[in-house]
């Protein structure tokens, strides 16, 4: 196990390390709707003289089902109309690398096609392609870094399970951000996961305490758009599997309880194809924007109302906007305000500008999307910025964040900006998630129901 980032695995490794039997196993794993890694393990020996040349297949309800896996009603890619079908997981090889908390494995991310070779345009990888290829002919690229929290607790996930998520034992009982002391209460786990990712080819930065009782928050370098979420979806289910295997459990849920929620921080920059500063200027001594960099913020700020629901996809999504509560309230940008939902950091080459408002739940794929195509319709049209936000952005007038799912999904469905840039197709299949989640909290009886009418009503 190794600190410092190991290499991706080459097919010619990989072929050796079979040889060998240091390896047996390749997962092969796409990313669904919700965020979450689905696939297939894989004999690695089958993996070299069959999937690698061919890929796999896998049903396409994988992208339209509920987070229970239900087959739900309302997706055109996917129905008891349609036969429930396969489509085909293409291996990017790109992405293959070693699993140090899965003995004898790696794992390769895949793109979902179908048997003619051609894209699922709503699989969130193909979303995020499709933006990252505009980027490009616009002569730019984009550069991401994402910050998940989570909240650690002792308890494992079947204990969680049984006892309905009451009672559980956080990590920590008491605030410790930032506390060297209260970390090293589970600095085992964190040190497992941040080496662990090493090992899967993650560039680890830090780990840090946070707000909640056991809550906490690993970073990572910052890198290529597509490689960032890519590292994202890994680190967040192996984590998870790391923290089972240690007889723990972690949920990063955007909001588990009333205290802090578990956000996730999109850092984004734009650079030029070849690495040039295009985001930032020294003509600009109050801020250190370009013209350009200003016309993406401005672009951030005229889409983020009707792009909401790729950062807060769920129900309980919208339960972090509280005020005061350091998830944004108000659609403003300021200069190192944490009040703001858009918060520009940095000098020089680390200037960029941090998305505030997805939580722990979202999936990154889509939020960067958005992001990368708000910042570039806010290029391509000149769009102008207003002066960076002073103060406490938790009372101003400006426009909010959208409370509720049903709000988002209104405005996700008839934004004609979304449907130009991402088209008919992923709009329709976003919204209708919108609806099955909506529908399914609709029909469901909550605790807070049972303590409110159980006696007195």
């Amino acid at each position: 196990m190794s600190p410092t980032p190991v290499a991706p695995v080459t097919i010619e490794q990989l072929s050796a390390d079979v040889a060998t039997g240091r390896v047996d196993t390749v997962l092969v794993a796409i990313t669904d709707m919700q965020g979450r890694l689905q696939g297939k393990r894989i004999h690695a020996p089958f993996f070299l003289s069959e999937v690698l040349g061919h890929g796999t297949e896998g049903c396409n309800y994988l992208l339209a089902v509920d987070v229970d896996m239900n087959t739900v009603d309302g997706y055109e890619m996917s129905s008891w109309s349609t036969g429930y079908g396969d489509f085909v997981m293409t291996p990017d090889l790109a992405t293959l690398r070693r699993v140090p908390w899965q003995e004898g494995t790696v794992m390769v991310l895949a793109d979902v096609g179908w048997e003619d070779h051609s894209p699922v345009v709503a699989s969130p990888r193909q979303v995020l392609r499709k933006q990252v290829d505009r980027l490009a002919a616009a002569g730019l690229q984009a550069l991401v870094g994402t910050e998940l929290e989570f909240i650690v607790f002792r308890d494992t996930y079947e204990e969680a399970w049984l006892s309905g998520y009451r009672d559980l034992t956080p990590a920590n009982l008491y605030n410790v951000d930032y506390s060297m002391l209260g970390t090293a209460r589970i600095e085992p786990l964190l040190r497992r996961i941040r080496n662990d990712m090493a090992g899967a080819g993650m560039v680890v930065e830090s780990a840090k305490g946070e707000c909640n009782l056991g809550q906490h928050e690993i970073a990572f370098r910052y890198a290529d758009a597509l490689t960032t979420c890519d590292n994202h979806v890994i680190y967040k289910n192996g984590a998870k599997e790391i923290a089972a295997q240690e007889d723990m459990s972690i949920t990063f849920m955007a909001k588990y309880d009333q205290r802090e929620g578990n956000s996730c921080h999109i850092h984004l920059s734009f650079r030029g194809r070849d690495g040039e500063l295009v985001m930032a200027s020294p003509d600009d001594p109050e801020h250190g924007l370009s013209d350009l960099g200003r016309h993406f913020i401005a672009g951030q700020l005229a889409h983020m109302r009707e792009l909401t629901l790729f950062f807060a996809p769920n129900i309980n999504s919208y339960k972090r906007y509280v005020t005061g509560s350091f998830a944004p309230t108000a659609i403003k940008w300021g200069r190192d305000n944490r009040t703001c939902a858009f918060r520009l950091v940095g000098h020089g080459p680390s200037l960029r500008l941090e998305n505030r408002i997805p939580g722990g739940d979202v999936n990154p794929y889509l939020a960067t999307a958005a992001m990368i195509a708000a910042g570039l319709d806010g290029i391509e049209r000149g769009l102008e910025l207003e002066p960076a936000f002073a103060g406490n952005a938790y009372h101003t007038e400006a426009e909010h964040v959208p409370e509720f799912l049903h709000d988002a999904a209104r405005l996700w469905a008839g934004s004609e900006f979304a449907r130009s840039v991402f088209g008919d197709e992923v709009v329709d299949h976003y919204a209708n998630m919108a609806m099955v989640e909506l529908e399914a909290f609709g029909r469901a009886v909550t605790d807070w129901e049972r303590y409110r009418s159980f006696e007195r009503m």
